[in-house]
């Protein structure tokens, strides 16, 4: 099979999820680009088994769903049961984003014995705005790593040294990094047996690197003087938060640090994502955003709720005995009012063919998606709003070069 890397490299295809680093950890490695992205760097050439998994697994060659017998929303996926609440724990429920629901449910699977560790990403000690892979075993180290995260991270790199590890993990990321870890573990039983449980959140894009710079830049913080950043700190949503060597710190609203900046960076392989939502995961979280009086996400602070998707029978048991545990307070919730205060993803999941019609017609490669259901949920966009997206994205891949040099 040829080396998927070089034409999703070409495509600009890649959602920097790091598989190429755990498939190949001898001949990739995943580094940060010119544009504030991370992406695989090739130290040799790939053999034909590593070159077949990634064609299999990587999430820019594409992504395979089968709603199993579970209830398929159009817009959100096949899913078991939606609810939403919070963590019990009063502190990290402020700390955390939203309700603390996933910091909470992570702590009942180590607390019960149900997985010996979780892999996630935290902030880079050396860099505090970017991101890396780490490996928690205890509440406090969880906790201390609770929050959002809007940078690059490519928390699949960690599975390079992991082999022959016995403990079983918990794995949280990027509705992407699950999507190729889902496929992995179909391929290879000792990722199988390594890591039972896939957690994942609504995902609106990545942000480039840069966007936390321009952050800090407004601000009018120094990179060197920072020594802590936050994306979301101090209640729901929370501020973007620069803490200064002074111990001094400085502040702007969620609305302007991701609205007004990080929104407009994200890379463009998530601009054609079929998968917002955490399709693959065994349980998602996600913000339970409050309604305004014309239906819109209101992001007035007040107390964090956290919605919580069970795709999985496996993943609904576990969110069921955190709860049972206390770790959780939950009540049931309807997907019906959820495309109103996630218009973002709504409008996404309505489009994206138009979008993907426009690359395919340009000559740029796309993903191969089958069983995300963009049929069903195209016709809920409007004639107008569609010719509005295919000719958008036609001009940008007139006007932008194919990124071949990445493939460095």
């Amino acid at each position: 099979m040829p080396d998927p890397i070089p034409n999703v490299l070409k495509g600009d295809l890649c959602a920097g999820c790091g598989g190429c680093a755990a498939v190949a950890p001898d001949g990739a490695q995943m580094v940060m680009s010119p544009q504030g992205y991370l992406r695989p760097r090739l130290s040799r050439t790939l053999n034909s088994h590593e070159r077949d998994t990634l064609g299999r697994i990587c999430p820019g060659v594409g992504q395979v769903c089968a709603p199993d017998g579970r209830k398929n929303d159009p817009i959100w996926g096949p899913y078991l049961t939606a609810q939403t609440g919070y963590t019990a724990d009063k502190k990290l429920r402020h700390g955390a984003a939203s309700g603390g629901a996933l910091s909470g449910f992570l702590t009942a699977l180590i607390e019960t014995g149900e997985v010996d560790a979780v892999i996630h990403v935290t902030a880079d000690p050396a860099n505090p705005l970017a991101n890396v892979t780490m490996i928690s075993t205890t509440p406090s180290q969880i906790a201390q790593a609770a929050g959002s995260r809007y940078a690059p991270s490519s928390p699949l790199d960690v599975f390079g040294g992991l082999r022959g590890d016995r403990r079983r993990f918990a794995f949280v990321g990027k509705p992407c990094d699950v999507s190729a870890l889902h496929a992995w573990r179909k391929l290879d039983p000792e990722i199988a047996h390594m890591v039972p449980v896939l957690i994942s959140f609504f995902c609106a894009g990545v942000p480039s690197l840069h966007g936390g710079r321009q952050i800090i830049d407004r601000l009018e913080v120094k990179a060197s003087d920072l020594t802590r950043f936050q994306h979301r700190a101090g209640g729901w949503p929370g501020c973007a938060t620069a803490t200064l060597k002074d111990h001094s710190q400085r502040s702007m609203s969620y609305a302007e640090s991701w609205g007004d900046i990080l929104s407009k960076t994200v890379q463009h392989r998530c601009k054609i994502c079929a998968d917002g939502s955490g399709v693959f995961a065994d349980v998602v979280f996600a913000d339970a955003w409050q309604a305004d009086a014309k239906g819109y996400p209101s992001f007035d602070d007040r107390p964090g709720q956290s919605l919580v998707l069970c795709r999985t029978a496996k993943g609904q048991a576990m969110v069921d005995t955190a709860q049972s545990s206390g770790h959780l307070s939950l009540a049931p919730y309807s997907l019906d009012t959820l495309a109103a205060v996630q218009p973002g993803q709504t409008r996404r999941r309505r489009v994206l063919l138009a979008r993907l019609a426009a690359l395919k017609l340009a000559g740029r490669p796309i993903p191969r998606y089958r069983g995300m259901g963009l049929f069903s949920v195209a016709r809920r966009a409007s004639p107008l709003e569609m010719l509005r997206n295919f000719a958008g994205m036609l001009r940008r891949c007139l006007r932008r070069k194919p990124q071949g040099e990445r493939t460095c």
